[in-house]
């Protein structure tokens, strides 16, 4: 520091070599992910006696598991030849290639349980087979056989014993101190084994369990054999919870599409709950979760149960819930958590809809009576009696569960009804008696005879289908009812209009429940005029004209809009003398069965009318004409009456409005578009409510989904 310089700082460290971690130390690592206290490894040692087809087991437990922890079985065993394989990593009997994971029906596949528990414990196997005529015992330590003496071969020594396996765990954690301090009590330890046991004790209630202490004469914990869910829930948790059980089944069974077999059907699945009704309050909520057989956690399902009960119990309350779920293999991921945990299945989100639903209906036909329990008063009152406590006690329960968003009336609810919570994603934004932007816009509408009259749909007169022993009408109207799309029906009978987004191509968007649709309401309005002229057919009313126009004029003013008539070889008026040669020659037949009525002298007097309230644009009129020339089949009755009452639809489907922009000073034309707005509003769509039969085909390019709540939601939860 004399010299006024400054020392060099310190040359930054270079890079580590890397290293390859011995064997030993990979298998520790792995062991602490799978096997955390002595309850986990528990859970592994009875998912693989279940393996192997115990019909009872049972359970040994010092220091909680801690110094020792030995479960015996009365399985299938495992052979001698197996035995120096049983304690290695990923050795199993369960699969072969990773394809069978797709069709896995066991506990276990991956054979690290085992493994794991000898890298952290001394482990002691004694097994028997039915074709064995002794018990062979070996064991483990790091995954190998050792001597079970000093002197003696790590080979497996033939011993007494039953058919079956009886593992022995002893010392668990001796050789990772850190993670043995970390553990609980060994009360706490123990009682953790009691959850484990008992859970799988009332999900495999044809096995007798079995749990002590060592040193103790009779079990904590024990189970007979060939019982059922109910009666296993009523010995291990009580005579409290047993008496308040519901129980409820769902499977997609009653889905939409029940046309395919539920054996092929990856997506099939079946649900069975045992669950609390509102008479009991537990401090916190007990779920039992399965599946596939396999004990899971699931927030995702735990949320939605509470979120049931949240509208049922008093704040602070909990129910006990055993739900138990069973998924083809095909739809299931079980190798996503070291423990297997948690799993992951196809179409989640639906499932748990569904029971929650089937919960809910449960428990809303169950809830004709409510327990309340409530204290005597001390001598200077007077005791309410129980009944009328209960009642008051309930009234008040119902009045608290309200949400703020509807009128004081409307809080207080029967006793034989349970408010049912509905998610914010699942809840219908939409009201048909909401007043909506358009009608505080004056509109001007010639069928509307007061202009003060409220911007409501007009009411609609009933239609009756007429009388007809035509072969080929009645085999039209069979057709049109084959096309049916139930689905689409609803949508479109239950509709809410939202508003006409592009005029010009006649696009409208519409809601049903909580998604959005896209539709293209001319050809809406196009399939329901052609259904209502087929049901009319041959009782049609009459719109009359008057003066009646020229039909050789009409037809004339057509063809010379045409732009490609050159195409077909003659003149536009060798074109317009065959058209009306054609409906003059048929114009009785055209009167008798569709109500067209041309005169003699060539005059179009009236014109069928289809829907009483609606008067189609008469500007299509000329057009509608022409086209009945070349485009309908005269030759043949079916198809005559079919291609006509198709040209009839299109006569009467709402031309597209045009968007230029109009100056100031139009006030006609802009008026006129706003009455075919009102008309497309408060006509059409009231009239496809109630009269449209959507067809499927309606769903190739005129009905599009936009938008699902649900799917925004979760869109904005990844946000």
């Amino acid at each position: 520091m004399a010299n006024g310089r400054r020392s060099p700082s310190p040359e930054p460290p270079g890079p580590q070599p890397i290293r390859r971690l011995q064997e030993s130390l990979i298998n520790r690592i792995a062991a602490g992910e799978i096997i955390h206290r002595p309850a986990s490894a528990l859970k592994e040692l009875l998912e693989n006696s279940l393996d192997a087809g115990s019909t009872s087991i049972q359970v040994t437990v010092k220091d909680g598991g801690m110094k020792l922890l030995q479960i015996q079985d009365n399985g299938c065993g495992v052979r001698k030849e197996d035995l120096p394989l049983l304690a290695e990593r990923f050795t199993t009997s369960k699969l072969t290639t990773f394809s069978d994971l797709s069709k896995l029906t066991t506990y276990g596949f991956r054979g690290e349980a085992l493994a794991s528990i000898s890298h952290v414990a001394h482990l002691t196997v004694i097994t028997k087979t039915k074709s064995s005529n002794c018990a062979w015992k070996a064991v483990y330590v790091d995954g190998g056989l050792v001597p079970s003496k000093a002197g003696y071969t790590p080979d497996p020594k033939p011993c007494a014993g039953n058919n079956g396996t009886t593992i022995i765990i002893e010392d668990m954690f001796y050789n990772t101190p850190i993670r043995l301090s970390a553990l609980r009590s060994s009360s706490e330890e123990y009682a953790r084994i009691l959850d484990v046991m008992t859970k799988y004790a009332v999900h495999n209630s044809k096995v007798s369990f079995g749990c002590k202490k060592s040193g103790s004469l009779s079990p904590e914990l024990s189970t007979p054999s060939c019982s059922d869910t109910s009666q296993a829930i009523r010995q291990l948790y009580g005579h409290s919870i047993a008496k308040e059980l519901l129980h409820v089944t769902a499977s997609s069974v009653s889905d939409d599409i029940t046309d395919t077999d539920d054996s092929e059907d990856s997506e099939a699945w079946s649900a069975d709950a045992y669950f609390t009704n509102a008479n009991y309050q537990g401090k916190k909520t007990a779920l039992l979760l399965f599946i596939n057989h396999r004990l899971v956690e699931s927030q995702r399902i735990k949320r939605s149960i509470e979120s049931i009960y949240s509208g049922i119990l008093p704040k602070g309350s909990s129910p006990f819930v055993y739900l138990s779920i069973n998924l083809d293999p095909r739809s299931v991921d079980v190798n996503v958590h070291p423990t297997k945990r948690e799993v992951h299945f196809l179409n989640e989100e639906a499932i748990i809809e569904r029971i929650s639903d089937a919960i809910q209906q449960k428990l809303a036909g169950q809830s004709q009576s409510r327990v309340f329990e409530y204290q005597t008063l001390l001598t200077g009152g007077i005791a309410q009696s129980a009944s009328r406590k209960g009642k008051e006690k309930a009234s008040g329960v119902d009045e608290m569960e309200g949400d703020g968003e509807e009128p004081m009336t409307d809080r207080r609810t029967s006793g034989s009804q349970v408010a049912k919570k509905v998610l914010s994603q699942h809840k219908v934004r939409t009201s048909l008696q909401d007043r909506t932007l358009d009608s505080m816009i004056p509109v001007t509408e010639p069928l509307r005879t007061n202009s003060n009259e409220p911007a409501t749909a007009i009411r609609l007169r009933d239609i009756k289908e007429s009388t007809c022993h035509f072969a080929s009408i009645t085999e039209l109207r069979r057709l049109a009812t084959k096309r049916i799309h139930h689905d689409l029906t609803e949508i479109i009978k239950k509709h809410t209009f939202v508003g006409v987004i592009d005029p010009s191509r006649c696009l409208a968007l519409i809601q049903h429940n909580k998604n959005l649709y896209m539709v293209n309401h001319a050809a809406l309005a196009e399939e329901m005029f052609y259904q209502l002229a087929l049901l009319q057919f041959g009782d049609y009313s009459r719109l009359k004209l008057d003066p009646p126009p020229s039909l050789r004029v009409l037809v004339k003013f057509a063809v010379d809009a045409e732009e490609d008539t050159a195409r077909s070889g003659m003149s536009n008026d060798e074109i317009v003398d065959r058209i009306v040669k054609t409906l003059m020659d048929r114009r009785e037949m055209l009167l008798e069965y569709f109500s067209l009525d041309i005169s003699e002298t060539g005059d179009v007097k009236t014109l069928p009318h289809l829907l009483r309230e609606y008067t189609p644009n008469l500007d299509k009129l000329p057009m509608f004409l022409m086209r009945l020339g070349p485009q309908v089949l005269w030759e043949s009755e079916k198809e005559c009456f079919g291609s006509f009452m198709r040209e009839l639809a299109y006569f009467y489907s709402p031309a597209p409005l045009s968007v230029v922009s109009m100056p100031a000073s139009d006030e006609d034309e802009q008026a006129k578009q706003k009455s075919e707005a009102w008309r497309v509003q408060n006509i059409l769509f009231y009239a496809m409510r109630k009269y449209l039969a959507a067809p499927k085909s309606l769903l190739d390019n005129d009905v599009v989904q936009v938008a699902s709540l649900p799917d925004l939601y979760r869109v904005f939860e990844r946000c």
